[in-house]
């Protein structure tokens, strides 16, 4: 008998303690209510009102690239002017730096297209098989869909996380 009051006298203040943290059902909605609903509402709104000029096909796009490097908070600035031609690639680059690093991004129609170019390139130099690396270091050759980007960077860990934010995939449908 002594065990029965012992767990009523336990349970008792978490049962009815959980009675007291409700508020009342005539209680209006706090300030904070109001203003996440306001919030939510205004995305969901804005989402389904305005689609994202970026395509979402699962192929890279420049918009995809720079919106995914700056959501992972790289610092990106395109570089305006002349982009030179690289050997060994048949499409042009979109360059940018990236803090204090060089990123150069070359973007395939397709995968197919990207496998024509890959197959003449040696990886660790991002140079056409026998040619010597033009580069002014080592590049750090990243591959992911139709996307080729060669990062010239000293930071390691600058490389590592670039190589991550681009392997994760492309935006999917």
């Amino acid at each position: 008998m002594k065990r029965i009051w012992l767990l009523i006298a336990a349970t008792g203040p978490a049962v009815f303690g959980c009675d007291r943290s409700l508020p009342p059902s005539n209680a209006q909605p706090s300030a904070a209510a109001h203003a996440s609903n306001a919030i939510a509402g205004n995305e969901s709104a804005s989402s389904s009102s305005t689609r994202s000029p970026c395509p979402r096909t699962g192929q890279w796009a420049f918009c995809s690239v720079e919106g995914r490097l700056t959501q992972s908070g790289f610092v990106i600035t395109p570089v305006e002017g002349a982009v030179p031609r690289r050997a060994g690639f048949s499409v042009a680059p979109k360059v940018y730096t990236v803090g204090h690093s060089h990123l150069e991004v070359f973007l395939y129609p397709d995968s197919a297209a990207l496998a024509k170019d890959l197959a003449g390139l040696d990886t660790l130099t991002a140079a056409p098989r026998g040619v010597r690396n033009p580069w002014p270091m080592p590049p750090t050759f990243v591959r992911s869909a139709n996307l080729l980007a060669v990062l010239l960077t000293d930071s390691p860990v600058q490389a590592e996380r670039f190589n991550l934010v681009i392997t994760a995939g492309a935006p999917q449908p």
